[in-house]
């Protein structure tokens, strides 16, 4: 196949057609396109943008390249959630046991840190002995078996997006909506799912800051979802501001099973209960908002949901003894507690500042090649509108030795920035729902 033509009719504007789509996909996924020719093309799509057939058929031949799970005779309403990355983000941690123990089954695949956005694989391997790898097979039987697997991309579903995501992410080509449209879709329709609740990130944090282009993203995955039998509804949801206070992969493990003992941080519980609701109301378990988001507050506080993810923890090989003592999971070997330089209210978070810090200590990936530290990161207990004292501890860094400590304090210094008032209000927590029928202004803070 000669690809450079294609590359130029891209770059100067045009379109491929769907066969060609078709064999770009299934020649690279075979390797005999090289890296480099595709990220010329990726980066002519992000420059470029598809047009609504070719989206189709870069979503439909990414599918095609790998098998699909079938759950035949199961009988269980499947139903997935799918978020668009963010600081601070580990809601799938909790939401995929949590809604388990309310009677959905979670087939829930999900990937690596990506940008400077962290990754749940990432999370889950910081409990020990963790497998995400699970085949076909495997996950099929333990959702059936479990109610809720988790795991990662398989060999065997989407391998072209497989490649792509990891390429995107060393090309500068991640924001861009059709391709963040097509890796998403691609995988989650080989789920066999009943529906799809997309957490959909908006603010400064987020792949796509502004909120007309997150709403964009939403309507552009719903419509390939819809028009493929999965039904999709999305949430837009806050990242001006980490999610929580843990940022960095063991920590926000940790969070998350404080959170599944109802012990977590509100804006966290607050985001999953939220995106569980409509999981709840999307697999039929409940037929209104406020029952659903009862059945989720009695799932944790009856300790039904932690149990289902020791359950999980244990059938995938990790220490299920992590749920009740997390001073299992691994430990950085520097901590230091980060005061606040000035009497204020702070003002910001910024988190890709913070994102891009757990980089730069170890915690994430510069190239497709780089194994991380899941240790290091921060705990970050200021939020935008708290007034704080000089002197105050509004942080720790973790890291694993002094330099890391004082690369930490770097990155807090820049990313918390406190002043005499507040300047911008801080962005709802959860702004809008949209489905096939349109967008809904919610403005929950």
């Amino acid at each position: 196949m000669i690809v450079v033509p294609l590359i130029e009719r891209k770059r100067d504007g045009g379109v491929l057609t769907p066969e060609e789509w078709s064999a770009l996909v299934a020649e690279y996924t075979a390797g005999r396109i090289p890296d480099y020719q595709i990220a010329a093309l990726l980066m002519a799509v992000f420059m470029r943008g598809l047009e609504r057939q070719e989206l189709a058929a870069l979503t439909d031949a990414m599918l095609a390249s790998g098998d699909r799970l079938s759950f035949d005779g199961f009988k269980v309403p499947r139903i997935d959630k799918h978020s668009t990355g963010g600081v601070g983000d580990k809601v799938s941690l909790v939401l995929g046991p949590l809604v388990a123990a309310c009677g959905i089954a979670v087939p829930m695949m999900s990937g690596r840190g990506l940008g400077h956005t962290g990754g749940t694989l990432d999370k889950l391997e910081a409990i020990p002995g963790f497998r995400t790898n699970l085949s076909l097979a495997e996950a099929k039987a333990q959702v059936q078996r479990l109610g809720c697997v988790l795991i990662g991309q398989t060999a065997e579903i989407a391998p072209a997006d497989r490649k792509l995501y990891a390429l995107r992410d060393v090309t500068a080509t991640v924001e861009s909506i059709p391709l963040i449209s097509a890796s998403i879709m691609s995988k989650k329709l080989a789920e066999g799912l009943d529906g799809l609740v997309l957490d959909v990130k908006n603010g400064s944090g987020a792949f796509l800051p502004e909120v007309e282009r997150g709403l964009e993203l939403a309507k552009t995955m719903i419509a390939l979802g819809e028009d493929r039998g999965c039904p999709t509804v999305a949430l837009i949801t806050a990242m001006d501001r980490p999610l929580g206070r843990a940022c960095g992969n063991v920590l926000e493990t940790e969070e998350a099973i404080l959170a599944l003992r109802g012990e977590g941080p509100p804006d966290l519980l607050e985001v999953t209960y939220a995106l569980g609701v409509e999981m709840l109301i999307q697999g039929g378990i409940e037929k209104n908002t406020k029952k659903a988001r009862k059945k989720l507050e009695t799932a944790i506080e009856s300790g039904l949901a932690a149990e289902k993810f020791e359950q999980i923890i244990e059938a995938q090989g990790g220490n299920p003894k992590a749920v009740e003592d997390p001073s299992v999971l691994p430990q950085a070997l520097a901590v230091e507690v980060y005061a606040a330089p000035r009497t204020g209210v702070v003002q910001r978070v910024e988190p890709r500042t913070i994102g891009r810090a757990i980089i730069a200590l170890g915690g994430g990936r510069r190239t497709v090649e780089d194994t991380i530290d899941p240790t290091v990161g921060f705990v970050i207990t200021a939020k935008p509108g708290d007034k704080v004292l000089e002197g105050e501890p509004i942080a720790s860094v973790f890291a694993k030795d002094a330099d890391g400590i004082r690369t930490g304090f770097d990155a807090l210094a820049q990313a918390i920035v406190i002043g005499d008032k507040l300047t911008h209000k801080p962005l709802p927590l959860v702004s809008h729902r949209v489905t096939r029928a349109g967008v809904e202004v919610l403005g929950k803070t």
